[in-house]
């Protein structure tokens, strides 16, 4: 059947049997007698033949927009199992934030390299928004929701964003016992846009008064200062999670609920919408997607 179908939008495709039988390398026969059987299975004339010209009947419009559809679908499905069969290969270029690419991505690449030797792996660490199509980026590794249907975003992790400090510094300064009090304390914000303040999420989410402090625009800067003593900070889980288990940083208020926007953020890998995501793109996503557990089970 799928031959038929090939012939037929062939035919179609370059207005002649003869044509279409140079392009197969078959008899005109062969793709007259096809196109005929196609016919006779539907109960329609596809095609209008004189002995000039060949054109389309109203039935063979309509049913050619569907057998282009339908062969388009069958070579596809044929390169994914090709796909399937072959090594992954080529560059994959990842764009990521500076944070989540030094505290997640980075550590994991060596194993990825040595189970994808044939992956070049270009890796890009900025704050700044990648256009995908524009720099040619496989995947982007952003907080935030998804910016355009072209794209698809697949969730990493929840950004579950913690208030911390050193011992030494609340040895200093004392433990908050409440949110009110934090406008007393040194604050160390972060300095990307539309994440500097610092929200209580209750029931109905309020922003906080809190002291200017700090601005720094990384969230290993933030670390750094919380490290040495500065002051609080809210963190996302996964940049702190080894400084909390080893207790250089205090989990603050651990019974609230805070984030740097209005509503709880997740990290997402995000890349182009296409029939068919290429190998070394799904094996990238599949790595990562095996060990982001290990970022999220840590209790809080």
């Amino acid at each position: 059947m799928i031959t038929r179908l090939q012939y037929f939008n062939c035919v179609v495709e370059t207005g002649s049997i003869s044509e279409a039988s140079r392009v197969f390398d078959v008899q005109p026969s062969s793709i007259s007698r096809q196109i005929a059987a196609l016919e006779k299975d539907l109960g329609v004339r596809l095609l209008n033949r004189t002995t000039r010209n060949l054109g389309l009947t109203e039935a063979g419009q309509r049913y050619y927009v569907y057998s282009q559809r339908i062969v388009s679908e069958v070579d596809e499905a044929k390169r994914a199992v090709n796909d399937l069969q072959q090594r992954p290969k080529g560059k994959l270029r990842v764009s990521m934030t500076v944070g989540f690419g030094e505290s997640v991505i980075l550590p994991l690449i060596p194993g990825f390299f040595e189970q994808y030797p044939d992956i070049d792996v270009e890796l890009e660490l900025t704050e700044r928004v990648v256009d995908l199509v524009e720099e040619n980026i496989d995947v982007a590794i952003r907080s935030g929701r998804l910016p355009d249907s072209t794209m698809i975003a697949k969730k990493l992790l929840a950004n579950n964003f913690l208030l911390c400090a050193s011992p030494e510094y609340l040895a200093s300064k004392g433990m908050p016992e409440s949110p009110q009090v934090l406008s007393n304390h040194l604050c160390i914000r972060y300095g990307y846009a539309g994440w500097r303040e610092w929200y209580l999420m209750d029931d109905a989410v309020k922003r906080l008064d809190i002291a200017s402090g700090i601005t720094v625009n990384t969230v290993n800067g933030q670390k750094q200062l919380l490290l040495n003593h500065a002051g609080l900070a809210l963190m996302p889980l996964w940049a702190v999670q080894k400084e909390l288990q080893s207790g250089e940083l205090i989990h603050v208020m651990p019974q609230r609920t805070f984030s740097p926007y209005e509503v709880m953020s997740s990290t997402y890998a995000i890349y182009l919408k296409r029939e068919l995501v290429s190998p070394k793109i799904r094996v990238f996503l599949d790595y990562l997607n095996r060990y982001m557990r290990d970022y999220s089970e840590f209790g809080i």
